[in-house]
């Protein structure tokens, strides 16, 4: 049976992370804000949405990232004088930048986890249903086809259930992630649907022989961020968002499913090389420059 639901139009971007790995870089430039090309690693991520028809995007940022405000805001300056010089290709540019979504910061006082990030965009969401997009995790749907944030949305407004996105890893890399545990069913467009049991954050060698991992894209009701209120700190004093969707999964029912776009874990310096090099072959200035260097590159390997 079909339970139609409110349309998913909101979304919470965490962006508060100190982007350790990439020190010292982001020593006073945000992770989020790292160029894929010649746009922050941000902007994909808020495009994501935008396909997905989101209106308003929360973006949950910590002290000293500034940057990531500024970058959507208005810039007199430099919009006067790519006018004056006739630039108007990059004068749009940076108009749609700012008119892509309503874009609303909050601040996360202080560093408590992904759980008590998303809690924080409570006074905003209210009682709509939100998505969430991890703000250093890339995914490219081919044009013709729906973003994860959209596949998501559209099981949501579907089943009336939450739905996260999981991917199928190596068993020697289920400790980097959160895992999904439940019971497995075929789509009809060839993927995977679990009903979630229990979700397990970053587990033990033998903790769990599930390999389907959370790669952050999430949507969920408004409930979960009672459940997020209720949980007690974990490791590291940190909030955990798998306990709260544990909490879901019991009392409302919780989906997980596989998706058709590419990832690029952009956190990782490996993922964010490849982002780079992959992105960068299919640009229409760059793309042939780009291959014949790998090209002759790799002879010389």
């Amino acid at each position: 049976m079909v339970f139609p639901m409110s349309k998913v139009r909101k979304a919470v971007i965490p962006a508060a992370g100190l982007g350790t790995r990439f020190l010292p870089a982001t020593k006073t430039v945000p992770k989020e804000m790292l160029p894929i090309i010649d746009r922050p690693i941000l902007m994909y991520i808020v495009e994501e949405a935008v396909r997905a028809g989101i209106e308003d995007i929360v973006l949950v940022a910590g002290r000293g990232k500034h940057a990531i405000e500024d970058f959507f805001d208005v810039s007199y300056e430099l919009e006067d004088k790519l006018a004056r010089d006739g630039k108007d290709a990059w004068l749009e540019s940076l108009r749609k930048i700012r008119d892509a979504a309503n874009i609303i910061s909050i601040r996360q006082m202080r560093p408590l986890g992904l759980g008590h990030a998303i809690g924080c965009a409570k006074p905003i969401i209210g009682s709509e249903p939100f998505a969430v997009l991890l703000g250093d995790e890339i995914m490219i749907a081919d044009k013709d086809k729906p973003t994860v944030t959209g596949q998501l949305a559209r099981s949501f407004e579907q089943s009336g259930m939450s739905t996260v996105a999981v991917m199928e890893v190596p068993a020697s890399e289920t400790h980097k992630y959160g895992i999904v545990e439940g019971e497995t069913t075929a789509m009809p467009d060839g993927g995977t649907r679990i009903r979630v049991g229990n979700v397990i954050e970053k587990p033990t060698a033998g903790q769990s022989s599930s390999r389907w991992a959370l790669p952050g894209r999430y949507v969920f009701d408004a409930s979960i961020f009672g459940h997020i209120a209720s949980t007690k700190p974990g490791k590291n004093g940190e909030i955990q968002l798998t306990d709260a969707m544990v909490a879901v999964a019991k009392e409302k029912g919780l989906l997980a499913q596989t998706f058709t776009s590419r990832r690029f874990d952009a956190g990782d310096k490996l993922g964010y090389l490849q982002a780079n090099i992959e992105l960068a072959l299919e640009h229409p200035e760059l793309g042939t420059a780009l291959r014949q260097y790998l090209q002759t590159l790799g002879k010389t390997l």
